[in-house]
Order: structure tokens, then sequence, then C-alpha cells
């Protein structure tokens, strides 16, 4: 998988790779790495010797673009960068949670990682909040929750 995408290299962390491992299905992980559907699972079908899927994928989901109207600087109250936590071997879900969950109409918290969150984006679309993440660089996306 490491060969797949550059963005798959930050799973050479072992913290990382146990915890993406446990919340990632095989869709957010083709999306984390903008790889196709289709082509993702036919690499690792090949890789473990099976014969290869003929279905296509839907296209990987794009957040990015246009950055929506509820986004506003002035409203952000919480910005987390999860760049010096992965590098202590810490993860930075629960502390997303719990300061998502203080966040009052209009709040905003602003998650700096080094790579597209999109278990995480999930997780908290699914418990009612907006998101939308901007893609600063290869390396770098700043992704926006609100209420």
């Amino acid at each position: 998988m490491l060969g797949l995408s550059p963005e798959f290299k930050k799973l050479n962390n072992p913290i990382l790779r146990r915890t993406i491992a446990k919340v990632a299905n095989l869709k957010q992980a083709a999306e984390i790495g903008n790889i196709p559907l289709d082509n993702f699972i036919n690499t690792l079908r090949e890789a473990v010797g099976q014969t290869r899927w003929l279905n296509q994928s839907d296209e990987v989901e794009n957040k990015t673009g246009e950055k929506p109207d509820w986004i506003q600087e002035k409203n952000i109250t919480c910005s987390i960068d999860a760049r010096p936590l992965l590098n202590r071997g810490e993860h930075p879900v629960d502390r997303v949670i719990l300061e998502t969950n203080k966040l009052k109409e209009n709040e905003i918290l602003e998650l700096i990682s080094p790579f597209l969150p999109k278990p995480l984006i999930d997780l908290l679309e699914k418990k009612g909040h907006k998101t939308w993440t901007d893609s600063i660089s290869h390396h770098l996306y700043k992704t926006y929750i609100a209420s």
C-alpha cells in the first residue's frame, strides 16, 4: 500500500497505522490516497493472489473546492494541529471529538493535518457536524468543523 500514494507513507508511523486500520474502510483509504476505488481494490486483491474485481468504483469524493459561506475566520474558536500530536505518537481523534462537542452555534473548529482525515470527517458528519476540507498542499489539509 505504501507505494500506491505518497499519502500512505504516513502509515510508517505505527500509532497512526494501528489507529487508521481500526477506523478506515477501503473507500475512505482510496479517498485519502486519491486513488479510484476500483484501482485500489484491484491492487490489494492482486497483492494477495486474488483475481481482479471488474466493477467500476465511485469517483473519489471531493470535499474540497470553493469554501462554503458558513466558514468565517472570526468563528474559528479552536484550532488543533495534528502534526505534533502524531509526531509524538498520539492520535488527535479523541481531542477533536471532545472539542467539537463543546462547539456552540456558529463556532468552528479548525483541524490541521498532514493527510485527509476521511474517517474522522465521516464520523463527525454522522454526528451531525458540518465539515469542509481545504487542501493547502499535498501534505497539508485544514478541515473545518461546525455544529
